[in-house]
């Protein structure tokens, strides 16, 4: 291993750990449909993809379709979501989300990252996970996991936010491989790069990882 990887050789480095020891990479939400996902990740924005997963099979149960979700009021979505997160908003969201998809695109998801970023609820994150995860597109979503992760290991350098986060990894990491990188990103930073005390000692990628060189040298 050279002492001062550059950028190149990093990515290269992190990208080859992650194919030989996570080459199954999937989102842990639980979905069997573009609206189903879309209303998924809606739901997960500061809340835990377990929390989430409690919630979807009763409403989907309710709602199994964008047409009934968009005809359903607010009393009756938030009562089915009021255990996770911010339920107000996002009770406002979903339905409007649903609304919009039967008003403007007969109730298909559509799989463009710009025209989904026009459904209520739906950010430039949220987005990107549709069309990668629902339609196997070349996107890199960033989420918090993603933006610390990227920048501990130093695949990225003072992005400031998550936009200057993707830009900086889209630039490196091979379009056929945005999409699980996406997931090796948001799982490492799940189970062992978290957020206030990373797990340095058992992650295999510390030999390349600008955060674990830092630390060293400062203790030696």
């Amino acid at each position: 291993m050279p002492q001062k990887l550059t950028k190149p050789e990093r990515f290269k480095a992190v990208i080859a750990w992650f194919e030989k020891n996570m080459p199954v990479a999937e989102t842990e939400l639980k979905y069997k449909s573009p609206y189903e996902l879309i209303v998924a990740v809606i739901l997960s924005a500061q809340c835990t993809d377990k929390r989430v997963n409690m919630i979807t099979p009763p409403f989907f149960k309710h709602f199994p379709s964008v047409e009934i979700l968009a005809k359903s009021n607010e009393e009756e979505v938030f009562e089915l979501i009021r255990s996770c997160s911010y339920p107000n908003n996002k009770t406002k969201h979903l339905l409007g989300m649903a609304r919009m998809l039967t008003d403007k695109f007969s109730g298909q998801v559509p799989s463009e990252i710009e025209t989904l970023q026009q459904l209520p609820g739906v950010g430039r994150k949220t987005a990107n996970v549709i069309a990668s995860v629902a339609f196997d597109l070349p996107a890199m979503a960033v989420d918090t996991h993603v933006h610390r992760v990227s920048a501990r290991i130093g695949l990225t350098y003072r992005a400031k936010n998550p936009l200057e986060t993707e830009r900086q990894l889209v630039k490196y990491i091979p379009e056929s491989k945005l999409s699980i990188a996406h997931h090796w990103l948001i799982l490492h930073g799940r189970y062992v790069c978290i957020a206030r005390k990373p797990k340095c000692t058992e992650c295999g990628l510390k030999d390349w990882c600008r955060y674990f060189t830092s630390e060293k040298q400062g203790k030696d």
